[in-house]
């Protein structure tokens, strides 16, 4: 053979188009080839080899019509069927692959045996009736036989492998739908976008040129491999970001209930300790003033009184750090979180007055909780508020529900947090109040609740600007006690 081939040289237009064609798919299968290799959490990545495998094989046979085109008038007939053949049977190759790529994602989708076996079953009946077609056209000459080959190969896997993708695409987007929406929206753009492909590529025959804008058809199945690539590549970075912002959130909340178990097993002794003496102190007070009780002394009575005080104080402190120690059983039952709210606000009403309260409670599931535990949670973050505001402030709580969870936020326009209090706040006996007013256990216990609902209790705040409680819990699932 004498190949006379010039890249700089005579090339036309098609030639170029046919170059970047195929630098699309190879872009492709090395992108997804080496995404693979870099991520294995998600299910999809174990078969992604075979959607490397379509691109690189797809890549190699559009380059390899671009030689067929700059070199047919070099080679002989017989040479350039033998390149036709090889072209025919890679083109094949890259179809079947993706076929396979599409079975795959919708076998590991369909739990239901049975719904499995139909898309292979049709499968099946169409590789079954694409070779018989092409049975028949044996007796054809060379270059006929070969351009049916091409086009029935177009038509029936080009298209049907295409769809198969994008239904399971669409199928593996729809269950992972709980575990990030963003990444579910990438790969649904993915089966989107394939399934242009599949038209373009299956029924569009190829050096067409579109209607009105005159583009070849070629530019529209390299644009959408471009853009398959890029909504692929981007759904597994997201989830590889989200599932690292997930563990750095679970290594806090482990680091934060180890912190609570020390400290609890600490307050507990502690509040066993002061308990009785304080018992003893208050009962001896009420002692004193029985027996003072006709001494018309008031300074004494003063004193009784003052010492009754702290005691009390001294008791509701000792009180907390037993409710924040012990681990009391729950009563898990259907519970309506916006009744809570309500319940809440009529309970903090007294405290509240002068302020504006704003509610947005939208409809929501009842989830499964203990209703004391909770109504204990708003209570206190909504304490927390009123001792950050002056009358006038304003005080929103909006409730919502979307993917499985309910999201409960209360913001304040009170005085804030600094910046260098915010990471503690929900450790114990850290408090921003002034001193006497808290004993800072009140969003320790908070947390402590809410992560026993298998929910999570976020804080935002700016010094100045108030501040953002977000309480995130799950709708319809029974916990544990």
């Amino acid at each position: 053979m004498n190949f006379s081939f010039d890249i700089f040289k005579d090339i036309p237009f098609t030639g170029h188009m046919y170059f970047f064609y195929g630098l699309a798919f190879f872009f492709l299968g090395i992108s997804v080839f080496f995404t693979q290799k870099r991520s294995r959490e998600l299910i999809i990545t174990s078969s992604f080899w075979l959607l490397a495998a379509f691109g690189i094989t797809h890549g190699i046979y559009a380059w390899l019509e671009l030689f067929l085109l700059l070199q047919e008038p070099h080679i002989t007939q017989s040479e350039f069927y033998l390149f036709q053949g090889l072209t025919v049977l890679i083109l094949i190759t890259s179809f079947l692959l993706l076929s396979q790529f599409g079975l795959v994602l919708i076998f590991y989708s369909i739990k239901n045996r049975r719904r499995k076996l139909i898309p292979a079953a049709v499968f099946v009946l169409l590789f079954s009736f694409w070779a018989l077609s092409l049975s028949s056209q044996l007796a054809f000459t060379d270059h006929d036989f070969l351009t049916i080959a091409y086009r029935s190969t177009r038509h029936t896997f080009g298209l049907f492998g295409s769809l198969l993708t994008a239904y399971g695409l669409w199928l593996y987007s729809h269950n992972i739908k709980s575990v990030s929406r963003p990444v579910t929206k990438h790969f649904l753009y993915t089966g989107i976008v394939f399934v242009f492909y599949g038209i373009a590529a299956g029924i569009v025959p190829s050096h067409s040129l579109l209607p009105f804008v005159h583009i070849p058809i070629e530019v529209v199945r390299a644009l959408c491999i471009v853009l398959i690539t890029y909504f692929i590549l981007n759904a597994v970075n997201l989830f590889e970001m989200e599932t690292k912002r997930n563990l750095e959130k679970q290594v806090l909340r482990f680091e934060q209930s180890e912190k609570l178990i020390s400290i609890g097993r600490l307050a507990a002794g502690i509040a066993h300790e002061i308990n009785n003496p304080l018992a003893n102190a208050s009962l001896n007070v009420e002692i004193l003033r029985n027996r003072l009780k006709n001494i018309n002394n008031p300074e004494i009575l003063t004193r009784l009184d003052n010492m009754e005080k702290h005691i009390g104080k001294a008791s509701t402190i000792a009180k907390e750090l037993l409710q924040f120690s012990r681990d009391a059983e729950s009563y898990m039952v259907p519970v309506d979180i916006n009744s809570i709210i309500n319940s809440s606000l009529t309970l903090m009403e007294h405290k509240l007055k002068g302020m504006r309260v704003r509610t947005n409670l939208a409809d929501a599931p009842n989830m499964t909780g203990d209703p004391i535990k909770l109504e204990q949670v708003m209570m206190n973050i909504l304490d927390n508020a009123q001792h950050a505001m002056n009358d006038g402030d304003e005080i929103r709580i909006e409730s919502s529900f979307h993917d499985g969870s309910i999201e409960i936020t209360v913001t304040d326009s009170g005085t804030g947090i600094s910046g260098n209090d915010l990471p503690n706040v929900f450790d114990p006996f850290f408090t921003t109040k002034d001193i006497g007013v808290g004993t800072g256990l009140g969003l320790s216990i908070c947390y402590g609740i809410i992560d026993q609902h298998k929910g999570e209790i976020n804080i935002e705040s700016k010094e100045g600007q108030g501040t953002t409680v977000t309480l995130t819990l799950p709708a319809g699932r029974p916990h544990k006690s």
